[in-house]
């Protein structure tokens, strides 16, 4: 496991763990509700760049150019119970993935040319900041349904590195989205969940959406497995940039 995965997960799992057992008043009270941590692979489909998106430059695929082998990928969730039916959840989803390939032609890439036939190191990073505001409509005896509506921040970059020449687009900015969240319980202990953070429209679009099994170990531990897709991109003067990335994931949820 890639060291960029074990540090940030471990040493924060074993503190919420550490909190979730002290069952004290006041560490209650300084905790939220649940904690939830995801880890796994991705791997991408489609990744069509061009930048800018004026005529000017090479609309290239980067899985072309350096295929689809997986990669590591975390996110964690922290979230607060705000009343009987309201909650607020916070991400953090960090992703980078860095390759290299050998494109067939040259390639004009934001205002730079990288030769054909020569290796090109690419970086493609796209963090993941978001605040969910989620409304619990429906709680039955099998069925728990949330609806909201999400605000997030991405953090994205696009490099190319040739030789000495290298050429950087960064591209950080607010995506408003739509939530929604069910989840089907078989028995006291598995369930089935769907997580859904999407928006489509005008020059761009994005969806998160995860489908998942998971196991109650007991009644404030669950583990899941499940698989994830990210896919979205823009469509504007400055930049075309569309992706789609698969995970195959697994996870621990914590309740307080």
């Amino acid at each position: 496991m890639p060291r960029s995965l074990v540090h940030p997960i471990f040493p924060l799992a074993a503190a919420f763990l550490f909190l979730a057992g002290m069952g004290s008043d006041v560490a209650g009270s300084l905790l939220p509700s649940s904690l939830e941590l995801e880890g796994g692979v991705v791997w991408q489909t489609r990744n069509d760049i061009e930048i800018p998106n004026d005529g000017s430059a090479t609309r290239f695929s980067v899985v072309d150019l350096v295929g689809r082998a997986p990669d590591a990928a975390w996110r964690a969730y922290v979230s607060w119970e705000l009343g009987r039916r309201h909650s607020l959840r916070a991400l953090y989803a960090p992703l980078t993935l860095t390759e290299s390939g050998v494109p067939a032609g040259d390639l004009s890439y934001n205002g730079d040319l990288f030769l054909g036939g020569q290796d090109v190191a690419t970086i493609y990073r796209f963090n993941s900041y978001r605040l969910t505001y989620r409304y619990r409509w429906h709680e039955g005896e099998r069925w728990t349904w949330h609806v909201g509506f999400t605000a997030k921040i991405r953090d994205a970059r696009v490099q190319l590195r040739q030789g000495d020449l290298v050429s950087t687009k960064d591209d950080v900015g607010f995506v408003p989205l739509l939530h929604v969240a069910g989840r089907y319980r078989f028995d006291d202990a598995w369930y089935a969940s769907l997580d859904l953070d999407a928006l489509a429209g005008g020059p761009g679009r994005a969806e998160d959406v995860a489908l998942k099994l998971g196991w109650n170990l007991r009644p404030d531990l669950a583990w899941e497995i499940g698989y994830r897709t990210v896919e979205g991109g823009a469509d504007v003067d400055e930049v075309y940039s569309f992706a789609w990335l698969h995970y195959v994931v697994a996870g621990v949820r914590v309740e307080f």
